[in-house]
C-alpha cells in the first residue's frame, strides 16, 4: 500500500507542476557534454531507451548525472532522476539551487519501484531526460525486474518527446536500442581534478538506431 500511495502522489504532483506540452520535432537530445554527444552520434536518442553500463562503481556515472542535471538547467529543460538506490545527495552535489529547481528526484529504495515510477514519467511525456539510476542497485534485486518490464517502457517512450537513460552495472536492458559503456576507473586523486568528467571515456557496445534515423529524417 505504501509504494501504491507514493505513485499516487507522484502522478498528484506531476499534474500540478508540469501540464502537457506538445512534443518537439527533434530525435535527439543535445547534452552539449562534447564527450558524450560525439561518441554517440550527436546526443541521447529521443524515442529510445540508452542503457549506459558503469561496470566499476569508481567508473564516473554518479558525475555524469550532475552533468546532464547541469545540462539541463543551462538549456532550460526538465530532467526527472528516478533514484534506484535513494544514494543521490543534492546538498553534497554542489548543483545549486538553480539546477535542482529543474529536477524533479524520485527517491526508491527497490528497483521495481523504480520502473514503476519510470512507467508513469513517461506516459506523462514532459520530461526531455528521464535518468533511471540502477548503478548501486544489488543483483538480486534487478532480477526482480520482468524482461517485459523493459519492453512496456520501450513502447511507452517511442511515443515520447524523451530520451531515457537507464544507469546499470551490466547489461540488462534487452529493449535498449543503444547500449553505451563507461571505461573509467576512477581514483581519489581523478575526483579531485575538476576537468575529470570531460574526459570520461564511453565505448558505443550496442547501436539498433541508424535504422530509426534514417526514418525520422525521411519523414522530416
Amino acid at each position: 500500500m505504501a509504494a501504491r500511495g507514493k505513485i499516487v502522489d507522484l502522478r498528484k504532483l506531476l499534474t500540478e507542476r508540469f501540464p502537457h506540452a506538445p512534443a518537439a520535432a527533434a530525435t535527439r537530445l543535445v547534452t552539449r557534454l562534447s564527450f558524450l554527444d560525439q561518441a554517440i552520434g550527436g546526443g541521447l536518442p529521443k524515442g529510445a531507451i540508452t542503457e549506459l553500463i558503469s561496470p566499476r562503481i569508481s567508473a564516473g556515472s554518479a558525475s555524469l548525472i550532475h552533468m546532464l542535471l547541469q545540462s539541463g538547467q543551462r538549456n532550460h529543460y526538465f530532467v526527472a532522476l528516478i533514484d534506484g538506490r535513494d544514494s543521490f545527495d543534492p546538498s553534497a552535489s554542489g548543483l545549486g539551487n538553480a539546477c535542482l529547481h529543474h529536477l524533479l528526484w524520485v527517491r526508491c529504495t527497490i528497483a521495481l519501484d523504480a520502473i514503476k515510477a519510470a512507467d508513469l514519467l513517461l506516459r506523462d511525456g514532459n520530461f526531455p531526460l528521464v535518468i533511471v539510476d540502477l548503478v548501486l542497485n544489488p543483483p538480486a534485486d534487478l532480477s526482480k525486474i520482468p524482461q517485459t518490464s523493459w519492453y512496456r517502457l520501450q513502447r511507452l517512450v517511442e511515443s515520447a518527446p524523451t530520451a531515457c537513460l537507464v544507469m546499470t552495472r551490466q547489461g540488462i536492458v534487452s529493449s535498449a536500442q543503444l547500449k553505451i559503456v563507461l571505461e573509467n576507473s576512477w581514483t581519489l586523486e581523478t575526483f579531485e581534478d575538476e576537468s575529470a568528467i570531460l574526459r570520461l571515456q564511453i565505448r558505443v557496445q550496442r547501436s539498433q538506431l541508424h535504422r530509426q534515423d534514417a526514418q525520422m529524417g525521411g519523414a522530416s
